[in-house]
């Protein structure tokens, strides 16, 4: 089974290698056909402490790291 890989923009680099990254979707409404955006924060491990507040950032799933961190940022890919 493959791993999910997500695309989101980073929110919060506070956390000693770990990033908080929002992802968005957008989806058809089912009742009033319109489009529709909602998003979700992400708890995502950065070994390198490498990403800033703004970076596009891909994410991967793993196995857990802590408490909330299921989430790898990708190295090299932005």
């Amino acid at each position: 089974m493959s791993k999910r890989v997500l695309q989101g923009t980073v929110i919060s680099d506070k956390g000693d290698k770990t990033v908080v990254v929002r992802v968005e979707r957008r989806f058809m409404h089912p009742l009033v056909k319109k489009v529709v955006m909602r998003s979700k924060k992400f708890a995502a491990h950065d070994e390198d402490n490498a990403c800033k507040v703004g970076d596009r950032v891909r994410i991967e799933e793993c196995r857990p790291i802590s408490k909330r961190k299921r989430w790898q940022v990708l190295t090299g890919d932005a």
